[in-house]
Formats: C-alpha cells, sequence, structure tokens
C-alpha cells in the first residue's frame, strides 16, 4: 500500500448536507516502507496497534451516515494507522504531545518504549502523508460551506477504559462516551444535542479525559461558520475482553450518532 492517494478517503453524502463525520484512528493499515522504519517486531506492532487503534469507528460512522438517509452525512476517512502520521496533531512546536514523542509523526510507543530510532527524520513522511491529508480535509470542509452555508466536523473516535501511560490528561472521569469541545467552534447547542443523543450508554462528560475537537487550521480560531465536536466513545462500550465487536453495541453507537447527525442536519444545534 504504497500509492499515497490511498491514504485518505472522502465518502460523498447528501449534496447539501453540512455534516462532515471524520474518522482519523481507525485504520491499522501501515505501507511496507513506513514499516521498515519501525523498530517493534511484529508482535510487538500488533499490541500497539490494538492500544492505539480507534478499533470499529469507521464501521460506527458509516452505519449511522446510511440510518441518516436522506440527509447523509460525508465522511472523510483515514486509510492508514496514525502510526503512520497522525492528521490531527499539530506539524510544529505547538503540538503538547510531542514531549511523550507522539507529535505529528509518533517516535515512542504509548508505553513510553522506543518507536522509530532516535534521530529519524521524520519530515518526509510529514510531507507524503500529512500535509495532503491536512489539504484534503480543508478541501472537504470548502466544499460543505460552499454547498450548505455552513459546515459541522463530528470527530469520531474510542479510548481504552483503562489509561495508557503516554495520556498527558488522563487522571480525569473516564465516562462512557467523551464530548471533546472547542471554545470557538462548538457552541452550545451542538454541544447538548451530542450529550443528549449518547444519553443512554451511562452518562456523558466533557473534555475528560480527551479535551478539543479538529479543525483545518485555514478555519481555527475565526471561521464562525465551522463547527466542530469530537465524540470519543469507550470501547468497552462495544468491545469485548478479547477484542471482539459487539453488534449490539455498534447498532446502539451508529443510531445514537445518526440522531445527532439529523438534529445538527436539521439545523437545531
Amino acid at each position: 500500500m504504497n500509492d499515497t492517494s490511498a491514504a485518505f478517503r472522502l465518502l460523498p453524502g447528501a449534496s447539501d448536507s453540512p455534516v462532515l463525520l471524520h474518522v482519523p484512528h481507525s485504520a491499522r493499515a501501515i505501507p511496507a516502507d513506513v514499516r521498515e522504519g519501525i523498530v517493534l517486531d511484529d508482535a510487538a506492532l500488533e499490541t500497539e496497534l490494538d492500544r492505539i487503534t480507534d478499533a470499529c469507528t469507521a464501521e460506527i460512522a458509516a452505519a449511522a451516515a446510511l440510518r441518516a438517509a436522506p440527509g447523509t452525512p460525508w465522511r472523510f476517512v483515514n486509510q492508514l494507522s496514525r502510526l503512520v502520521v497522525d492528521p490531527e496533531r499539530f506539524p510544529d512546536e505547538r503540538e503538547e504531545m510531542r514531549a511523550v514523542g507522539m507529535g505529528a509523526v509518533y517516535t515512542r510507543t504509548t508505553h513510553g518504549e522506543e518507536l522509530r530510532r532516535p534521530g529519524t527524520d521524520t519530515e518526509p513522511l510529514v510531507r507524503r502523508y500529512f500535509d495532503p491529508y491536512a489539504r484534503a480535509m480543508t478541501a472537504a470542509v470548502a466544499g460543505r460551506l460552499a454547498a450548505a452555508g455552513r459546515a459541522v466536523i463530528i470527530d469520531v473516535h474510542s479510548y481504552p477504559a483503562r489509561r495508557l501511560p503516554y495520556e498527558l490528561h488522563g487522571d480525569g472521569p473516564r465516562p462512557p462516551v467523551c464530548i471533546g469541545t472547542d471554545a470557538f467552534h462548538t457552541p452550545a447547542a451542538l454541544r447538548d444535542a451530542a450529550c443528549a443523543a449518547f444519553a443512554g450508554f451511562g452518562g456523558t462528560g466533557l473534555d475528560s479525559p480527551f479535551a478539543g475537537t479538529y479543525v483545518p487550521l485555514r478555519y481555527h480560531g475565526h471561521d464562525p461558520r465551522v463547527r466542530a465536536l469530537m465524540v470519543e466513545i469507550r470501547r468497552d462500550l462495544y468491545l469485548g475482553d478479547g477484542g471482539q465487536p459487539s453488534a449490539d453495541g455498534l447498532d446502539a453507537l451508529s443510531e445514537a450518532l445518526a440522531e445527532l447527525v439529523a438534529a445538527v442536519s436539521a439545523d437545531r444545534p
């Protein structure tokens, strides 16, 4: 899988839908030449992928899109593992996760072990994968603004029930569903719609253990037409102890996400 064009997919929805479901961390694929720069053996790499991948979030988003018809949202889905690049990080010193070796290109694992050799030049991966992804997401948002006059990015993630060592802010609550917000891009009505849609899973929380949401830098902090929030689903809601997904759990979560999409599409938030 060495074709950069296969690194992500924009899946069209209704022409007038403002909603863009963003799924950045669901894939496990790593191109062969990128794998050569990762020092973990195959077994250790599989373990790390189990820890870091937002398993089944692409499936949850796809099922929600089907349920939301005819107001089908658009979907932007990363086809590569975040161990290639993490498209949601800042690519420079603004990124706080660089402190634990997990900036735009990870050099350490979730447990602080070496992932890439010290001194690895990460710029080629940024140019090859991160930059095209950022441009494509910016274009996708621009498309929703042109078509609908507004864009709503719903960032679909999952997280483990137990804190992993890399988490910088993992001391707080770990609710069944965490809603990540941005002071500028997440209006109260959008936040409340998300909390209502996911209220049936045992409770929601705000910005703990993960805060914020993804907005392309072209729009970040100054364009109020772009609204955004992050949905972080605790994985024990839909994964068993062996990592096998529960059909019932996936179905219920996709229904809740579709409810949020419907609220956004009706411009209630």
